[in-house]
């Protein structure tokens, strides 16, 4: 190799690593941000969308105002198809009935797009209230406008209103999900029990557990 050949080659060298150490790093980018989870309307502030007419099950155009009981009234976001609603849905549908015969109106929104779910649809909605023995409305939020105003995210969520529309409870049925046997919190039923008796909420708000509402586009 001649002296020449050396000094081309150590050249190259140098320039390979001065271009290494002058390269600008391109960033990593940034994870996406998640979408924010909805802010559900607080403890003791008047629940909205109280009139907005949603065509139920039985064919009627049935808005929360319509189902409202003497001693208030429970707002149930669920829907068909959510593994949650399914573990939890005896249990609701019990105490949905219960409410009811204690004075408590009772009514079921199904905010899911049946675009996304088609198991979501009406005709699912029928089969579900017939089959489980719903003795309140099941309702179809159509653009997902209540949920929005209720600021619901998850199915099941439960808002228990008292006789003048305002917020007692909001959150989850219980703390067991899996074993209706293992509850040992009965929030939900607590606090029917205390609304219709006219006594405190003993909890007043907990975790809403469950499948992300499928949300419908905005019209």
């Amino acid at each position: 190799m001649t002296k020449k050949t050396l000094s081309r080659l150590v050249t190259f060298a140098a320039l390979a690593i001065a271009s290494k150490a002058l390269a600008v790093k391109e960033p990593t980018p940034a994870p996406a941000a998640a979408a924010a989870a909805p802010t559900a309307i607080a403890i003791g502030a008047s629940a909205p969308s109280l009139d907005v007419k949603m065509t139920g099950v039985d064919g009627k155009s049935t808005s929360i105002a319509d189902a409202k009981g003497a001693k208030g009234t429970l707002v149930i976001f669920t829907c068909n198809h959510c593994p949650f609603v399914k573990k939890w849905q005896d249990r609701i549908v019990g105490i949905g009935n219960d409410a009811v015969a204690k004075g408590i109106g009772v009514i079921a929104v199904n905010a899911n797009d049946p675009g996304v779910v088609p198991e979501d649809g009406l005709g699912g909605m029928k089969g579900l209230a017939t089959a489980k023995g719903y003795k309140f409305a099941y309702v179809v939020d159509a653009g997902s406008k209540v949920a929005r105003s209720f600021g619901a995210g998850r199915t099941p969520e439960v808002f228990l209103l008292d006789a003048g529309g305002k917020v007692v409870y909001h959150g989850a049925v219980d703390d067991n999900v899996e074993d209706a046997k293992g509850v040992k919190e009965h929030w939900l039923t607590d606090a029917v029990k205390a609304l219709a008796a006219g006594e405190p909420i003993p909890v007043a708000e907990t975790k809403a557990l469950g499948c992300s509402i499928k949300f419908a586009p905005q019209s």
